[in-house]
């Protein structure tokens, strides 16, 4: 495992007197310093073809295979690793303003960074004419070399705990697993900015990107120059634990305290009525996420607005559909996905790229029907398994190993995140065992940094971020009021998107250490609406994960389950009569809401 800080003890290849002591990748990297880049066009193959040619438009666009030390720590053992890049040529290279390269990620773990840098020169082309911006696949993803781990079916498949310990058994032999973390990408993206000749790096990150820009910028402070932390992840803690944590319970508050009542306000289009809670109530008497139907739905229609509120309808939509009508017992599973998505469909007023969406959507939820019917491989088969996004989480610093602690934090979601509750089972990562940890931030040292961070973002949770901007020495942070998207720059408003700018072209913080921004109206409406948590004047949100609304829907959950688990009493005497014990149904029901 990596234990010692890379690059400790070893000279650097010319004297040099940076601002700290920064390991020297082109030292470590060897012979590989001197290889020559090969650029050529981009193709981007998970993207469509028509955003795909968008890109190849930008400014000097080209992409590279460029070749890493495999390990970093042991740099010149000859083991080697690909990552494919991707950089414009947007910025006047003479001009005297021009500030660098800026690389961007996307966030995952495990997301195709790639596209990222020709998007990042659309999306905000105030900065391209400064910057050159560089996308890249991490190790283990894309286009670079990628991560599968292999491992032997137990003898009872269905045996979760078997199968997890079989899972990482199978990474941890397989012989690249343990490379693939963001410490060893971290070096990886010093090692691009070596490669192309820069003195420094500025960097945007979304969501784990801001867990990998910290370590980066902890890593290296003298070559780090400017970066945004956009939906952060809190990187004051020891491991990702925390953030994967926060989300059952965050995405939970978003369902209740900002689509419900975007339903209830717009009743004209979606006929479920005025109040959030009934709402809620029929949505749960319909089987809610409690049924595998109703969890595809929510997994492939309705998380997707909690990225990104433009989705709004679409989810709105679905929780209508079901609501309404329930999902179908009668038939087959394709049938009841069928079904239901016509009800989607029949709602208006869905645009036509939402309409695609459900279509696309379509496709994947009938997939996911044919594989829980093939169900899980045959004990001592081979399988072979994508590890990319739990390798470096759970890598990436130490999660608890206590299998009990997950089994009652498995109950804690029962309790107080019920709708996300039945998506959660324990991570790979508490059979995952490391020494990483990510350096501390030095107040002397570590750069000047921005976090942006929505207020009802689901999957990197407000209170994470502020956590993150709170311990970061130099850290600003701006919060967006009402939001609930993930991954925020460019918004589209002067207050959020011109501190960024103006902080990547002049190196200036915005004047307060917290600045509250209001969020845009939500898709058909025309005014912002006041939900969730508090702006203070301070521009922090004063925000709690489980409001009054929220313990009102938890409850309204457990009086569900508690209901479908007793007996009527014709059914209990019948128990009675036969022998049986009628304990057990009440007793399923208690524990479940307790």
């Amino acid at each position: 495992m990596l234990v010692t800080p890379l690059g400790a003890g070893q000279a650097s290849a010319a004297p040099a007197a940076p601002k700290s002591a920064d390991p020297d990748t082109a030292a470590l990297a060897g012979a590989l310093t001197d290889q020559e880049i090969d650029w050529e066009e981009c193709a981007f193959p998970g993207l469509a073809k028509e955003r795909a040619d968008s890109l190849r438009t930008v400014e000097g666009l080209a992409c590279a295979t460029v070749t890493m030390p495999l390990d970093w720590h042991d740099a010149d053992n000859g083991r080697t690793i690909d990552v494919r890049i991707s950089r414009t040529r947007t910025s006047d290279r003479d001009d005297r303003d021009r500030q660098g390269i800026a690389l961007v990620n996307p966030g995952g773990p495990g997301g195709s960074g790639l596209p990222w840098g020709a998007a990042m020169a659309q999306r905000a082309p105030e900065l391209a004419e400064y910057y050159d911006f560089v996308g890249f696949d991490p190790r283990g993803v894309g286009q670079s070399t990628p991560l599968t781990c292999t491992y032997t079916v137990p003898d009872d498949p269905s045996d979760q705990d078997a199968v997890n310990r079989a899972k990482v058994e199978g990474c941890m032999d397989g012989g690249l697993a343990p490379f693939i973390t963001t410490e060893q990408t971290a070096y990886d993206m010093d090692f691009i900015r070596v490669l192309l000749g820069e003195p420094r790096m500025s960097y945007i990150g979304y969501s784990y990107g801001t867990w990998l820009g910290t370590w980066y910028a902890a890593t290296f402070p003298g070559k780090s120059h400017r970066f945004l932390l956009d939906s952060s992840t809190d990187v004051t803690e020891r491991s990702l634990e925390r953030t994967w944590d926060l989300q059952p319970p965050s995405r939970d508050r978003q369902f209740q305290e900002a689509l419900l009542p975007y339903m209830a306000r717009n009743d004209d289009v979606y006929g479920q009525g005025t109040d959030p809670m009934k709402i809620r109530e029929h949505f749960e008497r319909a089987g809610g996420t409690r049924e595998f139907i109703g969890q595809l739905f929510m997994a492939y229609y309705i998380i997707p607005a909690m990225y990104s509120t433009d989705q709004y309808p679409t989810a709105a939509s679905a929780v209508a559909a079901i609501a309404a009508d329930g999902i179908p017992e009668e038939g087959t599973e394709e049938q009841a996905v069928e079904t239901v998505i016509d009800n989607i469909l029949a709602v208006d007023p869905l645009t036509a790229d939402q309409r695609a969406f459900v279509a696309e959507a379509k496709a994947d939820i009938l997939e996911a029907v044919e594989a829980r019917q093939d169900g899980p491989g045959a004990a001592a088969a081979t399988e072979t398994f994508d590890a990319t996004f739990e390798a470096i989480r759970c890598q990436d610093g130490q999660w608890n190993q206590n299998l009990d602690h997950w089994q009652r934090w498995l109950k804690r979601q029962e309790r107080h995140a019920p709708l996300m509750a039945p998506f959660n089972s324990t991570p790979l990562c508490a059979y995952w065992p490391t020494d990483n940890r990510m350096p501390k931030a030095k107040k002397k040292t570590f750069p000047e940094v921005i976090v942006l961070q929505s207020e009802l973002d689901a999957a990197t949770a407000y209170e994470g971020g502020l956590a993150t901007a709170k311990g970061l020495p130099g850290a600003a942070m701006i919060s967006v009021d009402n939001e609930g998207s993930h991954g925020l720059f460019p918004y589209g408003t002067t207050c959020v998107d011109m501190p960024v700018i103006n902080y990547f072209l002049t190196g200036q913080l915005p004047r307060k250490d917290f600045t509250g921004c209001q969020a845009l109206p939500l898709p058909g409406e025309e005014e912002t609406v006041e939900v969730a948590g508090e702006m203070k004047k301070n521009g922090k949100i004063k925000l709690r994960m489980r409001t009054d609304e929220v313990r009102e829907a938890n409850r309204l959950v457990r009086d569900l389950l508690r209901e479908a688990n007793t007996p009527e009493p014709s059914e209990a005497a019948a128990s009675q009569s036969s022998g049986a014990e009628v304990s057990q149904s009440s007793e399923a029901g208690a524990s479940q809401s307790s």
